[in-house]
């Protein structure tokens, strides 16, 4: 994943995903995306060399944390030797998501398939001496479940690429520019040969800060994807040809500028597996992220990083489980609803039906008081809590008959009925919701 060191480099990646859709005419892609927008969640898998030592994902040598001979070294330690791929997917389809991402290669260049372009992939150079993502894909596709892969355009270990350690370089494009051709050529190669051999449903690329849309040829690398498979969604993170945009771990406050976004989140602080990182976040802190995200029309890409034998960590299963297990029983607020109300009507998440005559409102476990919503011009017909039913009943204060302005909806919310993690009020209307917008008074 990207990790900047310095402010200014931050701002340029904050100005470049500003602008990451530019090219792009929604419209012309709006259909392609009705999965993305109904799925939600997706998973993202950090799988890689890296987790034979839990040390950063390629990064670490970039940084000259390690050298790079002794982070290559982790290719005789990785072995797969307890990988199930069926297990993965079952963990995958029972906590709810809809789609996948694994890593094909990270900026360390390893490929964790079985590519031709190269040597440096699990299969030849690995005690694992097998491919990790076509079984994967393979049983993600029996579950029905979409198949996305992560791909570094930037290649820090092959020799024709400039960039290397993060104070030097192996050359400047515009000196060596027959070299920089030559790399274009092997990493298109690379996106041509998964296309033809996993065929994605969608694309997940990284590193492109550090060259331009034209170096990168990323107008000609989006049409090979395309030209095999029209349908293929592309993130952000193509130099403006890319269909969506992806905040990295932090929540925005306002929802991104986007028609389509996905918030990519660790369940700790790291991608890849490290065992000294036990700072885990709980079922109850990735279901209030989750909700939210979902609340402001985006998706939830949540990421777990296998161990070098292909197991998860036990925190990351109970994670997913958890969730699972919520999404079983709250669904309907979740998958195929869209973005809720707007701040200020209620003081939570919410999410609403596609015809807009259901509104889902978000509640912390173990809230204590009433709930209010302001400026709902709908009667409500009914009220109910998600996953057992429950009638609530709604109180409206603060109608006057000859105003214009609605009243005050005031609900109480039983702690008998509240759910461990996250309570989901079910409010039915007698129509489309209308909301007042104005100030109130005469």
């Amino acid at each position: 994943m990207i990790r900047k060191t310095t402010l200014g480099l931050i701002i340029c990646f904050t100005i470049g995903l500003c602008h990451a859709q530019t090219k792009i005419d929604p419209k012309t892609i709006a259909d392609k995306m009705h999965w993305f927008e109904d799925a939600k969640l997706g998973i993202f898998i950090h799988a890689g060399i890296y987790s034979v030592n839990g040390i950063d994902e390629s990064w670490s040598f970039h940084n000259k944390k390690i050298s790079y001979a002794d982070y290559m070294k982790q290719l005789k330690g990785f072995t797969l030797s307890k990988y199930d791929p069926a297990t993965w997917a079952d963990l995958i389809k029972e906590s709810g998501a809809r789609y996948a991402v694994i890593t094909t290669k990270h900026h360390d260049g390893v490929a964790m398939y079985d590519t031709k372009q190269s040597d440096l992939n699990i299969v030849k150079k690995t005690p694992a001496n097998r491919d990790m993502v076509k079984p994967f894909f393979d049983e993600l596709r029996k579950r029905d479940i979409k198949c996305g892969v992560y791909f570094s355009l930037i290649d820090w270990s092959n020799k024709f690429y400039p960039g290397f350690l993060k104070d030097s370089s192996r050359y400047e494009v515009q000196n060596d520019y027959d070299r920089w051709s030559t790399f274009r050529m092997f990493f298109q190669g690379q996106i041509t040969e998964i296309a033809n051999t996993l065929k994605p449903d969608l694309w997940w690329f990284d590193g492109d800060w550090e060259h331009s849309a034209e170096e990168w040829e990323a107008e000609k690398v989006r049409h090979i994807i395309l030209s095999r498979n029209k349908s293929a969604i592309i993130n952000g993170r193509l130099q403006g040809y890319g269909d969506y945009t992806t905040p990295e771990q932090n929540f925005p406050v306002t929802r991104p500028p986007f028609n389509w976004w996905e918030l990519c989140m660790t369940i700790n602080d790291n991608w890849g597996f490290q065992p000294q990182d036990q700072n885990w976040k709980t079922p109850y802190e990735i279901i209030t992220i989750f909700v939210d995200a979902v609340a402001n029309g985006g998706n939830l890409l949540l990421d777990i990083g296998p161990k070098e034998d292909g197991t998860i960590p036990d925190q990351e299963v109970n994670v997913l489980k958890e969730l699972g297990a919520w999404n079983k029983k709250n669904g309907e607020a979740i998958f195929g609803a869209k973005a809720g109300l707007p701040a200020g009507h209620f003081y939570g998440a919410s999410t609403m039906s596609k015809d807009s005559t259901t509104l889902y409102l978000f509640v912390p476990a173990k809230t204590v008081g009433t709930l209010m919503i302001k400026g709902l011009d709908n009667k409500i017909e009914d009220i109910t809590v998600v996953g057992n039913g429950a009638k609530l009943t709604p109180k409206v204060v603060g109608k006057i008959s000859w105003s214009k302005v609605p009243g005050l909806v005031y609900i109480d919310l039983p702690e008998n009925v509240q759910d461990k993690y996250m309570t989901v009020l079910k409010v039915k209307l007698d129509k489309p919701v209308k909301l007042y917008r104005g100030e109130g008074g005469l």
